[in-house]
């Protein structure tokens, strides 16, 4: 049994994998051994970075404008922030809250507030704090502004963080925002431009919290609307019919959170508003965020030779006969990695995870180990 307030960072995860399901070295990779029970794990996911104590929280293009420093972007057109408040509003109930991260120059942040919103704005640029508390003060409490950067919540180093790093802990202690129980959602939601020079990074960091239920999917199924790359959001959307983007991200992705673009034709400098909602069922069946590693590895594994038969991959992830696998999930034996769907890759997991018949269920290579960190 699982619980998502405990949360997994993702570098704990192998180590936690050694005390509570028991492994053995087989030549040059580990098995993990079958029926072992997780109960145990809980107790070494309680490690939380903490803020240092006594701090406070606290060239403009047409439409998006960059940091020198860090390359950050920000909505600068009222038009496309129109664009973003329509889109979002759908059932929307009135008064919503909003979590806006980086907001810069606030021109996202009053259209939000004119829709009936409330806004909670991450500003990680001290720069644009007096402006924004300035909008604060005159909207009757429906802003309230924070020195904190979104994208870098619960970083992976471990140890004293200062604003704008902080837990998500903090965060939403803070803020009063409670734990809620998977299937019934989250209370706000979260808009944003994910960085420019990390995109591909963040992207994995927030897969790898929500399969771990950790950093803000510790705090229930929150829902990202976040501004991404064309190209990154292509692949992130990528299925067998354009397997020339298609790869772990992808599956990863689909299989975590229903995946919409919400708009593209009003957008500058190629990026697409995507709306990523984690799926209520994600951990309703084999897949929990104790085992999730071995999903991530099965398909990176995997995707390492994308145009191979899957049968061929098979005895390097586990040592049950891959003809039987192969049936247990009714697909013919010249499959490729790239004609499996992301249901069809869950099912394989599913098949090799729950399966009977061997005592060693999985194999790692090592140098997996770094790469799921």
């Amino acid at each position: 049994m699982w619980v998502p307030g405990a949360g997994i960072p993702s570098r704990l995860t192998l180590s936690a994998f050694t005390r509570a399901a028991r492994f053995c070295v087989l030549n040059s990779g580990v098995a993990r051994w079958k029926d072992v029970p997780a109960e145990n794990c809980r107790g070494l996911y309680d490690f939380h970075t903490q803020l240092k104590p006594d701090v406070e929280f606290g060239k403009l293009s047409s439409r998006l404008y960059k940091s020198r420093s860090e390359t950050k972007r920000y909505v600068t057109s009222p038009r496309v922030a129109e664009t973003v408040v329509r889109v979002l509003r759908g059932k929307r109930k009135a008064g919503q809250l909003i979590l806006e991260c980086n907001p810069g120059p606030g021109v996202l942040t009053r259209a939000l507030l004119e829709s009936g919103a409330r806004v909670i704005a991450l500003e990680s640029d001290k720069n644009f704090i007096p402006e924004l508390k300035s909008l604060g003060n005159s909207v009757n409490g429906r802003l309230e502004v924070i020195y904190c950067d979104f994208f870098k919540l619960d970083p992976r180093n471990h140890g004293m963080v200062t604003p704008p790093v902080m837990t998500s802990d903090m965060l939403f202690q803070y803020l009063g925002v409670k734990a809620h129980p998977w299937k019934k959602g989250f209370p706000l939601k979260v808009v944003g431009i994910l960085p420019a020079k990390t995109e591909r990074n963040t992207l994995w960091k927030i897969l790898h919290d929500l399969y771990s239920c950790s950093s803000v999917y510790k705090y229930g199924r929150a829902e990202l609307n976040l501004f991404i790359s064309e190209k990154e959001c292509r692949k992130l959307t990528a299925n067998p019919q354009t397997p020339a983007l298609y790869q772990s991200l992808s599956v990863l992705g689909q299989t975590a959170c229903g995946i919409k673009v919400l708009c593209t034709e009003s957008l500058e400098q190629n990026l697409c508003f995507v709306q990523l909602t984690p799926h209520r069922n994600l951990f309703t069946g084999t897949l929990t965020p104790f085992n999730y590693d071995v999903f991530f590895h099965m398909l990176r594994q995997c995707f390492m030779k994308r145009n191979a038969k899957l049968i061929d991959h098979l005895p390097s992830l586990s040592p049950i006969d891959a003809v039987h696998i192969l049936k247990q999930i009714k697909k013919k034996k010249d499959v490729r990695v790239v004609d499996m769907y992301p249901k069809d890759f869950l099912r394989l997991f599913e098949t090799i995870e729950c399966s009977k018949d061997d005592t060693c269920k999985w194999l790692y290579d090592e140098f997996m180990e770094d790469a799921l960190s």
